[in-house]
This record gives structure tokens, sequence and C-alpha cells, in this order.
């Protein structure tokens, strides 16, 4: 049975490199593709014809998920990891607790971060059980670790990364019985496009993050506890 995964957030960045990793490794991909157009993912998609699959999927809409995953439970019978990492940033969450604060802008990124990673994991749940590996790879971030923060700012974006980590626990909590697991990863401070623009102040490369997380998902068993493994790029556990 040839091993199959689903990327969210792959049009370009760290989900574009996620999935070039997983094709180069025999994967079946299917590539929840954000924007109309990516013109990396059509080059991507010339080379690997029968190996990648591209899905138009807006995580942060429950009818675009529910839509994705028919039209990948159309071309697989299972799926062995499902990697959620799509996630959006907002410059209006900037703002500290000495000014008016945007609850608008806060909810829009809990929505994506938090509740979109959420519809494609239950969406696609039944397609996991079926596959070998029913692996989730939840990309979260230094920001959700509550033991280490020494921010004042980024209300939404810092909690909705803690509230993915609780959502890795109770879904960690119900696959592990049933052979399965979920990782989660800070990824480092990547050239990402988390608000649009590419982020070029940041100094690790995105295809160095992805190669460096899929190394460490290829030993996922030996991270196999009673609670799901939240580490960094080098492999060390990174506290709640």
């Amino acid at each position: 049975m040839k091993k199959a995964a689903c990327v969210t957030g792959a049009d370009r960045g760290l989900g574009f490199f996620l999935v070039r990793w997983l094709l180069e490794n025999k994967y079946k991909v299917f590539a929840g593709q954000y924007l109309e157009e990516s013109e990396a993912l059509e080059i991507l998609n010339t080379k690997y014809k029968e190996q990648l699959v591209l899905v138009p999927m807006d995580i942060g809409s429950s009818d675009s998920v529910k839509c994705a995953a028919r039209t990948i439970a159309g071309r697989t019978g299972h799926l062995d990891m499902i990697i959620n990492n799509a996630g959006i940033i907002d410059r209006a969450d900037d703002a500290t607790m000495l000014v008016d604060m945007d609850d608008t802008a806060m909810a829009r990124i809990y929505n994506v971060n938090t509740l979109g990673s959420l519809r494609v994991s239950n969406s696609l749940m039944g397609l996991l059980l079926q596959g070998k590996q029913k692996l989730i790879v939840n990309i979260s971030s230094e920001a959700g670790s509550i033991s280490r923060n020494q921010r004042i700012n980024m209300y939404g974006y810092c909690m909705s990364k803690a509230a993915l980590n609780m959502q890795s626990s109770l879904l960690h909590n119900h696959l592990r019985v049933m052979g399965g697991q979920v990782m989660v990863f800070h990824p480092g401070w990547l050239q990402s496009y988390m608000n649009g623009d590419k982020n070029e102040a940041a100094p690790i490369p995105p295809e160095e993050s992805a190669r460096k997380i899929m190394g460490i998902v290829q030993e996922h068993k030996t991270h196999m506890g009673m609670e799901p493994a939240y580490l960094d790029l080098d492999g060390n556990p990174w506290p709640w």
C-alpha cells in the first residue's frame, strides 16, 4: 500500500517544502492549496503527475475543508499522515494591553491556526485510521509554550498556538490507543509568508526546517509516549 499524506498550506514556504520532501520520498501527496494559483506547486505537479494531487483548501472555512476531504476520499482509501501546516499572523495582533486590541483579528487568527487544523484532522480522520502510520503532525510554535513565554504582545497568535497544543494532546490521547500519535513542532523562526509577505529577517530557510522536521518524523515511533511529542528542529523537547 503506497504511503499517502495530506499537507495544508502547501502553496509556498514550509508547506511547499514539506510536500516536496514527501514526494521525493515516494509518498502520494494531497497538497492543500489556499491560493488560486501557485507557480511552484504547478511546476512540482508537472514533475510528479502520478504522486501529487492539488486540492483547493481554505482551512478557515468548514465548507472548504469538507469539500477538500471529499476530493481526497475520492482519490485514496487511506492517509498515513496529516500535516497541519497552514497558519497566519496579523499585524493588528502586535498590540499590548496598554492600547485597544483588535479582537476581530484575534478571532480570525484563532479560526485558522486552531480551529482550522481541527477541521482538517476531523474531516480526514476516517482515512487516517485506515493508514499504517496514523500520524498527525501539527506545526505549532515556540509562541505556544506557556512556560517559556517572554512576550507582552501577539495575544491572538500565542493563544492560538497554545490552544493548538491542547488540541494536539486531546487528539494524541485518542489516537495512541488506536496505534497512532500526534507530533507537535516548533519549526524555528522561518522565512515564511504568514502575514502575506516573505519575512526576510528570519534566519531559517523553510527548506531547512522541512528537511529537519521530516528527518525527525521518520523516527516518529521513538517519540511515542503518553503525551504528544513537542519538539524543536534539533529534536529537543519543547516545554508546554
